[in-house]
């Protein structure tokens, strides 16, 4: 069956399916537009889908699901060719856990809270109550790196749900190299990877770009 997504390009949870679908090579992926500035993730048709109207929403045949780390995982156990990117031992998959929590409970809630009134409410600046949270968040995602990816040796959801967010924090608070060395040295090795290219940065842009215009508007 073909999958169909709910999606907008430029929403960072998105953006970590986008990249896990590259990853995984999926075929036959059909992509439904839905713009939260028109509120389309607000109508009838959409809340029978997902109560809680919101995206990334995937629906596979008579399955639905929502919320990105779940997609992901769903994905990755489904259409992985081993379990290198979503790790079955007990002990890695709890690395990966905590770090997709620490996305959820941190990192996004950042990203939401600091954008929200800008890209919604017509705020014109980033508050500096912001700027210390997005910089407390570096700080502590700074010391999860003991090894070449956020949770061991190899890429997994954890670091794309993770990259999809501390790329869009850094467009709004740029991250200093000299205080989280290990944050930018990670996030710079995506740069030549084809998955990221292909699934982050389009949408990134366009998150940026909207970004700049509201600020400056």
């Amino acid at each position: 069956m073909v999958l169909t997504l709910y999606k907008l390009d430029a929403s960072p949870p998105v953006r970590a399916v986008y990249m896990t679908i590259e990853i995984l090579n999926i075929p036959d992926v059909q992509y439904v537009d839905t713009n939260l500035f028109k509120g389309e993730h607000l109508t009838e048709q959409f809340l029978q889908i997902n109560p809680q109207h919101t995206i990334p929403t995937l629906k596979d045949d008579d399955f639905i699901v929502w919320d990105s780390h779940a997609i992901c995982g769903y994905l990755a156990t489904k259409y992985g060719k081993d379990d290198s990117f979503y790790p079955t031992d007990l002990k890695k998959r709890a690395i990966i856990e905590q770090r997709l929590h620490f996305d959820s409970g941190i990192l996004f809630p950042t990203i939401r809270g600091t954008l929200e009134p800008i890209l919604f409410f017509g705020n014109k600046n980033v508050k500096e109550e912001d700027v210390k949270k997005i910089n407390s968040a570096y700080a502590l995602i700074e010391k999860f790196f003991n090894s070449q990816w956020i949770a061991g040796n190899e890429i997994t959801i954890a670091d794309i749900c993770c990259v999809s967010s501390i790329s869009t924090l850094n467009e709004i608070i740029p991250i200093d190299r000299n205080l989280y060395p290990n944050l930018q040295a990670w996030l710079d090795r995506f740069s030549g990877e084809d998955f990221y290219k292909k699934g982050n940065e389009p949408g990134l842009l366009q998150l940026s770009e909207l970004l700049k215009s509201k600020l400056a508007s």
